[in-house]
């Protein structure tokens, strides 16, 4: 059917848009660090009958972020659908000294998300049609003292702003707004199911599934589920004062479940 293309693309919910994308028939391009995850997964894909490419590239390198904007603008081989999914949890918070965390975090999911989607965008709105999902957060509706709220803040305003830049043209952006998701994404952020009420856990296909029907349809924000749907309302409707309130206490129930 066409090409996808996937950071972050060997685990969690990058690998699910993977093999959903395979799936429905697209052929998929794979963007990670770890070469031999890369390879790994391209091997399942290509057991699906799919054609797959591995681009190695660690998206906190700009040199290597250039790579990935060089092949989306490759239009020999367009790409039709870009998920722009590498990121990472974070602890630091937005006072600490250090800032390298929050320099890391900035190239990954700030700086690259901007860089791809805009690449992204360019192509697809000289052939007039194609699909930017950035994965985004619930978490940009609260504001935690991590800076992860913040980021992913921007990135769901990102995506609002480039899908007004792209109406009318064939290209539709989604900002896919997940909550806690069953992944190795929070065991590696340090956060413990047992620290997190069993029914705000989401299942990792049914919300790409969700994500890709949204997308299709050119949904600009993606909630996955009902329960979540109904708790981001609140969010934007309580007073901001209840929603720093709240915010406050999550940060100390995921602080509780670090484990170093």
């Amino acid at each position: 059917m066409g090409i996808a293309l996937v950071t972050g693309g060997t685990s969690g919910i990058g690998a699910t848009f993977a093999r959903q994308l395979a799936a429905n028939g697209d052929d998929i391009v794979l963007v990670a660090r770890d070469e031999s995850r890369l390879e790994q997964m391209a091997h399942e894909l290509r057991g699906m009958g799919r054609e797959v490419e591995i681009l190695p590239a660690d998206l906190s390198k700009r040199a290597d972020v250039a790579k990935v904007v060089t092949r989306l603008e490759d239009a020999a081989r367009p790409i039709d659908v870009l998920v722009n999914n590498a990121g990472f949890g974070m602890h630091s918070k937005l006072s600490d000294a250090d800032s390298t965390v929050h320099d890391f975090a900035f190239e990954v999911m700030v700086r690259a998300v901007r860089e791809l989607g805009a690449a992204a965008a360019r192509s697809m709105r000289a052939r007039g049609h194609g699909r930017i999902i950035n994965v985004s957060s619930t978490a940009g509706f609260i504001t935690m003292a991590s800076g992860y709220s913040a980021i992913k803040t921007w990135v769901t305003a990102f995506s609002e702003g480039l899908s007004n830049d792209l109406h009318r043209t064939g290209v539709t952006v989604t900002a896919l707004c997940p909550g806690w998701v069953h992944t190795e994404f929070h065991a590696r952020a340090g956060i413990s199911k047992g620290g997190i009420p069993s029914w705000m856990w989401l299942d990792s296909e049914k919300l790409v599934k969700s994500a890709l029907r949204d997308a299709e349809r050119g949904k600009v924000i993606s909630i996955p589920s009902v329960r979540y749907k109904v708790l981001m309302w609140f969010a934007r409707h309580l007073p901001r004062s209840a929603v720093r309130s709240i915010s406050r206490a999550i940060s100390s129930s995921r602080s509780s479940t670090v484990t170093e």
